[in-house]
């Protein structure tokens, strides 16, 4: 019977195993704010109520990402700050313009047609601060509903702006990856202490709220299981098991309301034994075209969710005459759903893959200008 090898060290360039568990983060964190919307009657699920907790995943998914793609650039000396930033500006703001400029149409139109709504969270400090992805980066007591969750997007810009340092390490400890793995979870605890001591809240609740600070470890942890994983060698059966256990544990631990910080430790090892899937190339339906698809669409499905939502609830609470907090029907929320998602799509195509091309071309095309006219 013929054995299986190890497979060799490094990962492959695409990491389609991860791009799809993007789409079930995404999804989560969808039905976490749908949930807040049903009647308490129809049952509640403590799964979908730390789902909310997805976007310290995607935090580790970037850190893991970033050190995929960029390491071994930086780790050579040939690493472009400029172009690095570029990049990421090239993969945020055409999405993040887009969502951003339909929920200032939202809040213009109910202003001239006298609907109401809470103006607190809608001011104009917030919209500039939204606009330039900087409302993560101070303390807030109200937040910002202006383009609800781009406060995580904050957050990553600010790691952006930052990588080079998290880079640094990673290529420092790059033969220890233990010890930078051990530095980003005391980093987290420390972190989780002083916010707590100041803010009266665990790490896994700083959103508007000094977000930054909750990615900052996050980060660096994503960094290290990168560089744990990139050196591991596995069967493709000791994959699929560690994902499994890894899964189940987490979602077990979701099930039994876990305190929120246990729920984000339990998150890094699926992060790590998804990677190892792709790095064993036994990621089976992961790998499926249609569910790589929906994880290239969720950025444009977390991010758009939240303002179609509060659309949706102001008008219909306008025609109807009732409060805005009213509680929507299961019908309700799969039509929203289905129109969320079909919106999601345009996007992805219509906005965020060209305006990500057309900006990085843009880019090259001064660069080569600059060259040519420097020669």
């Amino acid at each position: 019977m013929t054995s299986i090898s190890p497979v060799s060290e490094g990962y492959p360039s695409d990491l389609r195993a991860l791009t799809s568990l993007r789409a079930f983060l995404a999804l989560g964190v969808v039905l976490f704010h749908y949930q807040l919307q049903w009647d308490p009657a129809l049952g509640f699920s403590p799964i979908i109520e730390r789902s909310r907790l997805a976007v310290d995943a995607f935090f580790f998914l970037s850190g893991f990402i970033l050190a995929h793609v960029y390491g071994p650039s930086f780790a050579a000396g040939t690493f472009s700050y400029r172009r690095f930033i570029v990049a990421r500006l090239a993969r945020l703001y055409p999405l993040h313009l887009a969502v951003l400029g339909g929920a200032t149409i939202m809040v213009l139109g109910a202003m001239v047609a006298g609907v109401r709504f809470d103006s607190a969270t809608y001011t104009l400090e917030g919209f500039f601060k939204t606009l330039f992805l900087i409302q993560a980066w101070f303390p807030s007591e109200t937040g910002y509903n202006w383009s609800g969750p781009s406060w995580s997007l904050s957050a990553e810009w600010f790691a952006y702006l930052l990588f080079p340092a998290y880079a640094l390490l990673a290529v420092r400890m790059r033969r220890r990856p233990w010890l930078l793995l051990g530095l980003g979870m005391v980093a987290y605890v420390v972190i989780d202490g002083a916010y707590g001591a100041i803010f009266g809240k665990v790490l896994p609740r700083a959103e508007d709220d000094m977000g930054i600070l909750r990615i900052a470890p996050a980060f660096l942890i994503g960094t290290a299981l990168y560089g744990l994983g990139r050196g591991t060698l596995w069967r493709p059966g000791v994959a699929i098991a560690a994902c499994v256990v890894s899964t189940g544990l987490l979602l077990a631990g979701m099930q039994l309301s876990l305190d929120d910080r246990i729920i984000v430790a339990l998150t890094a090892p699926v992060v790590f034994s998804w990677s190892m899937l792709a790095k064993t190339q036994s990621e089976g339906l992961l790998a499926s075209p249609p569910l790589v698809f929906a994880g290239e669409v969720s950025f444009a499905l977390y991010l758009a969710h939240m303002p179609i939502l509060v659309a949706y609830k102001g008008l219909a609470a306008e025609m109807r005459g009732i409060d805005s907090g009213f509680v929507m029907t299961p019908l309700e929320l799969a039509g929203l759903f289905i129109v969320t998602a079909a919106a999601s799509v345009a996007l992805h195509l219509l906005v965020e893959k060209p305006g990500r091309s057309w900006i990085r071309q843009a880019f090259e095309r001064r660069v080569t200008k600059s060259v040519v006219t420097a020669e």
